[in-house]
C-alpha cells in the first residue's frame, strides 16, 4: 500500500513538471514570436559636443620679431706689427693678453744700434750735399765774373779794331795794325764763349748738386724713420690679445706680434634669409635701420644690449645664402669680441592683425571659426609671422570672431562644440562643495584636533568641517593626510 501511494506521487510530480516544462515552452515561444512581429525599438541619439579653447580675434598693430643668432665683433681691430727687425730691449708691462692700453702709450721698443749708425751715415752725406751746394754756388759767382770780365775785355778789343779801321781809311794806320786788332778781338770773342761754357758748368753743377741734397734728404727721413720705427706705440685705446713677445726676444720685419681691439666698438654680424631680408627693405630698396636686442645667456648670466643696424654684406659669400648684416650695439657691458649672441629684429609694424597660437592655423592657413549655435565653420586667414609657438594672422573680415585655439582631427565644420576661455573658466568657477555624514565629519575634526597645526588654523579648518557642505579640495588634501 506504501508502495503504491510513494509510486502514484512520483507520477503526479512528474505530470506536473512536465506541465510546468510545456507551459515554460510555450511562454518562450509566445515572448519570442512576440517580439520578432515587434518594430525595432529606437532610442534617441544625443548629439556629441566638444569642448574646445578658442581665442578672440582682436585686431592690432603688432610689431613682429625676428630672432636669428649673430657674433660679435669689434669695428676697431689692428694688427701690432714690427716694421723692422731686432732684438726686444723694452717691453710695457701692458703687453700681455688682455691687458689695457691707451693711445700713444709704448708698448715696444727695438734695439735702435744699426738704425741709429745709418742715421748718422746720412747725416754726414747730408752735410757732405750742403758743402757741395755751397762750392758750387761760389764757383757760379766766379763764373759770372770771369764772363762779365771777358765781355768787357772783348768790348775793349772791338773798340780797338774800330779804331784801327778808322786809321787804315785815313791813310794813318797800316793794314797790319788792323789784323791784329781783328786776331784780338776774335780772340776775346772766343774767352767770352769759353766763359759762357764755364758758368753753363757751374750751373750744371749746383742742379747736381741740389739734386743730391734732396736725395740726401729723403734718405735722412728715411733714415729717422727706421729710427722711429723701432718704437711701437698704441694708435688708439683697447685691449691687447694674441702677444707673442717679450723682452729680450726677436722679431723680423713686419712680424705680427699683438693684437689691438677696441671692445667699445663692438658690433654684432648675422645672416638671414633672402625672404627675411626682403621684410628689412624700405618702399626704395633700402636697408631700413631696425632697432636689435642682443641677449647671451650663459650659466644663468643674463647679458643684453640694444643696437640698430648699420649695413649689410656686398656679397653673398661663397657656398653661403640669404644676407650678412651688421648691427651697431649701444652698450656693451660685459660682452666681448667672439661672442656668440641671440639677436632679435624688429620687423616693421603689421597693422589689422592678431596673435594666435601656431596650432590654430592648418597648414592651408584656415581657421575654425565658432558660429551661431556653438557650430564651427571654416574660415581663411594670411600668415604673416611666425614667432615662436604663435603667428600672427591678418583679421581682415575675421574680426572679433572666435577661433578655435588647439584644432584636431576630431574637429571640422559643423560640429558642435562647447568654447572654453583658457583661464576664465578656472578664475570664475567656484569651488566645488559636497556633504558629510556624521562618521566622516568626526573623523576629519578628530584628524585636525590630533594634528600639528596652529590653533587659528585648526579653528578655521575645524569651523569648515561644521558646516553643511564643505570644500573637495579641503576634504580631498584632509584624507590623503589621514592615509585613507
Amino acid at each position: 500500500m506504501r508502495f503504491l501511494r510513494r509510486s502514484l506521487t512520483g507520477i503526479f510530480l512528474l505530470a506536473v513538471t512536465l506541465v510546468l516544462v510545456a507551459w515554460a515552452g510555450e511562454m518562450i515561444r509566445s515572448a519570442v514570436v512576440a517580439s520578432m512581429n515587434e518594430e525595432p525599438r529606437s532610442f534617441p541619439q544625443r548629439e556629441r559636443v566638444l569642448a574646445v579653447n578658442v581665442v578672440t580675434l582682436t585686431p592690432q598693430t603688432i610689431v613682429p620679431e625676428l630672432t636669428v643668432f649673430g657674433e660679435l665683433r669689434s669695428q676697431r681691430t689692428l694688427d701690432l706689427r714690427s716694421a723692422t727687425g731686432g732684438t726686444v730691449i723694452f717691453a710695457s708691462e701692458d703687453l700681455i693678453e688682455g691687458g689695457t692700453v691707451t693711445a700713444g702709450q709704448l708698448l715696444l721698443r727695438i734695439d735702435p744700434v744699426e738704425a741709429q749708425a745709418a742715421l748718422d751715415r746720412v747725416r754726414a752725406d747730408l752735410q757732405d750735399a750742403q758743402a757741395e751746394l755751397r762750392d758750387a754756388e761760389r764757383a757760379l759767382v766766379l763764373a759770372e765774373d770771369e764772363l762779365a770780365a771777358a765781355r768787357e775785355q772783348a768790348m775793349l778789343r772791338e773798340q780797338a779794331l774800330t779804331r784801327a779801321r778808322d786809321l787804315a781809311e785815313r791813310g794813318v794806320g797800316t793794314a797790319a795794325a788792323v789784323e791784329t786788332a781783328e786776331l784780338a778781338s776774335s780772340s776775346a770773342q772766343a774767352s767770352v764763349l769759353s766763359r759762357r761754357q764755364a758758368l753753363a758748368s757751374a750751373q750744371a753743377r749746383i742742379d747736381q748738386a741740389t739734386t743730391r741734397l734732396a736725395r740726401t734728404r729723403i734718405n735722412l727721413a728715411e733714415a729717422e724713420r727706421n729710427v722711429d720705427d723701432t718704437q711701437v706705440f698704441a694708435a688708439f685705446d683697447g685691449t691687447l690679445s694674441e702677444v707673442t713677445v717679450s723682452p729680450g726676444g726677436r722679431v723680423t720685419a713686419n712680424e705680427r706680434f699683438a693684437q689691438l681691439v677696441d671692445p667699445t666698438r663692438l658690433e654684432v654680424s648675422f645672416r638671414v634669409s633672402t625672404s627675411q631680408y626682403a621684410r628689412l627693405l624700405d618702399d626704395t630698396g633700402a636697408l631700413i635701420k631696425a632697432p636689435v636686442a642682443v641677449a647671451l645667456d650663459v650659466s644663468g648670466v643674463n647679458l643684453r644690449a640694444t643696437g640698430r643696424i648699420t649695413r649689410e654684406g656686398a656679397t653673398v659669400g661663397t657656398g653661403q645664402t640669404g644676407r650678412l648684416l651688421f648691427a651697431r650695439l649701444d652698450t656693451y657691458a660685459g660682452f666681448r669680441p667672439g661672442d656668440f649672441v641671440t639677436v632679435s629684429i624688429q620687423e616693421p609694424a603689421l597693422d589689422d592683425v592678431a596673435r594666435v597660437p601656431a596650432t590654430a592655423v592648418a597648414a592651408d592657413q584656415t581657421v575654425l571659426v565658432v558660429g551661431p549655435e556653438d557650430r564651427l565653420e571654416m574660415a581663411q586667414v594670411t600668415l604673416q609671422r611666425r614667432q615662436g609657438d604663435d603667428v600672427i594672422v591678418s583679421v581682415g573680415e575675421n574680426a572679433g570672431a572666435t577661433i578655435v585655439a588647439e584644432r584636431s582631427p576630431l574637429l571640422g565644420a559643423g560640429i558642435k562644440v562647447r568654447p572654453i576661455v583658457p583661464g576664465a573658466e578656472l578664475a570664475d568657477a567656484p569651488p566645488e562643495m559636497i556633504a558629510l555624514d556624521d562618521d566622516r565629519r568626526a573623523k576629519l575634526i578628530a584628524f585636525v584636533n590630533e594634528g600639528r597645526m596652529p590653533d587659528d588654523v585648526k579653528a578655521r579648518i575645524i569651523g569648515q568641517l561644521e558646516q553643511d557642505e564643505v570644500s573637495s579640495e579641503t576634504v580631498t588634501r584632509l584624507e590623503s593626510r589621514m592615509g585613507s
